[in-house]
């Protein structure tokens, strides 16, 4: 049958188009070859090596970055972002120094930021959590989403050296097997400076198109979007899906509509925790052969698969970078004046929005039904019935990129 249009009014930007076919399959490839050349990248294995262990994979992952921002005239700012940090898995709770690789490509707005992320860490923890000599080659979770990341450092500081709206922060998380350590002390990082999270993605396990019983998919591809189903990670997911269909509609994203995988995490979790839009993004078939096993080897990963989800991330990425912040303080009271049957939405007009659009949809809609535009409004009389949609507002620049929306009635967060 026919799929629904799930663009929700979101335009395609040539510009970003063109960034999109930059990226490389074969570049995705080296930086996971290399990753997996250093026998393990776990969280506690060694770090004074040249050539194994997880100081070897920092150092590596740093200079490469390094080398890009050598490209664009130092464009990107690359960092180690340490923190020690207890293992409470661990039956001595050791303290282990949890180091991110970090590159920021500053925008216009400093206090925004766009973060895409992978862990570099490894393990074979199917056999045992804390073993941290053994191979653990982890060329699909997650050498596959850090190798990706690396790629979009790459195309995002070539094409745009003085950077787009928004920040944009290319994160390698390690500590991520052992609970999402580096993931976590980066959110808390970020928080405690005051930034505004735009989005927060991470690729985890993106390079696998054959299931254990011979399914293959290298042609689609699950994003997870955290309830509540008016909250920010949702939104998120909505725009994600829809940017999907419109750059790279051969490739087909598969809403997930919960924060991860039944019984397991991702380096989204933290931020999403911490009420930022948060997304996952994974391998639409897993083969639990290649996780967390030495046999989670190179041969297995298709790059040409890997690029495609780094292309969607690219979409998202470049979308929201160039896109005005949200609408901020948004309200809604049922207007007495109609006799209660329409709501009048009100919100503050935001810095770079020249417009703002409505969205509308059905409480049992997957996504937006319907866009509004208002002009450059600040209120907006509803001719819906609240009690029976979910309705939001969004910003619009004058490039036409559009925010993620704000939704009414306001999201209820379940603490975790």
């Amino acid at each position: 049958g026919s799929s629904p249009d799930v663009t929700i009014g979101l335009q395609r930007d040539p510009a970003l188009a063109q960034l999109i076919t930059q990226i490389s399959p074969e570049r995705i490839r080296d930086t996971d070859s290399i990753l997996v050349s250093f026998g393990t990248r776990h969280t506690m294995a060694d770090t004074l090596s040249l050539t194994r262990g997880i100081g070897a994979a920092r150092r590596f992952l740093h200079q490469r970055l390094s080398a890009y921002s050598a490209e664009c005239g130092g464009c990107l700012r690359v960092e180690y972002n340490p923190e020690m940090m207890e293992v409470t898995r661990h039956p001595q709770k050791p303290s282990v120094n949890i180091v991110n690789v970090l590159a920021w490509l500053p925008g216009r707005d400093t206090s925004r930021i766009v973060v895409i992320g992978g862990h570099y860490d490894s393990c074979v923890c199917n056999v045992d959590r804390f073993d941290f000599t053994s191979d653990a080659p982890g060329a699909d979770d997650d050498g596959s989403g850090t190798a990706a990341v690396v790629e979009l450092a790459r195309v995002f500081s070539q094409r745009h050296p003085r950077g787009l709206d928004a920040t944009v922060l290319f994160a390698l998380y390690s500590g991520e097997e052992l609970g999402l350590l580096g993931s976590t002390h980066l959110a808390r990082r970020l928080h405690a400076a005051n930034y505004r999270i735009v989005a927060a993605m991470t690729d985890d396990i993106v390079g696998n198109v054959i299931a254990d019983d011979g399914q293959v998919d290298s042609t689609s591809v699950r994003i997870f979007a955290a309830e509540p189903d008016n909250g920010p990670s949702r939104e998120l997911g909505r725009y994600a899906w829809a940017v999907g269909s419109i750059y790279n509609p051969g490739f087909e994203v598969f809403p997930v509509f919960r924060l991860d995988r039944v019984g397991r995490g991702g380096d989204h979790s933290p931020f999403v925790t911490l009420r930022d839009p948060g997304l996952r993004f994974t391998e639409r078939l897993e083969n639990y052969k290649r996780q967390h096993l030495p046999t989670d080897l190179l041969k297995d990963v298709n790059f040409g698969y890997v690029a495609n989800v780094a292309r969607l991330n690219a979409a998202v990425i470049g979308g929201l970078a160039s896109a005005p912040p949200v609408p901020d303080s948004v309200t809604v009271r049922r207007d007495r004046g109609s006799g209660g049957q329409k709501w009048l939405m009100g919100w503050k007009p935001v810095a770079g929005a020249t417009s703002y659009e409505i969205v509308v949809r059905r409480t049992t809609s997957a996504t937006h039904d319907r866009v509004i535009p208002v002009g450059s409004v600040s209120s907006y009389l509803l001719p819906y019935q609240l009690d029976d949609v979910w309705a939001g507002v969004r910003s619009v620049g004058a490039n036409g990129h559009r925010s993620i929306a704000v939704v009414v009635p306001a999201p209820v967060f379940v603490t975790r």
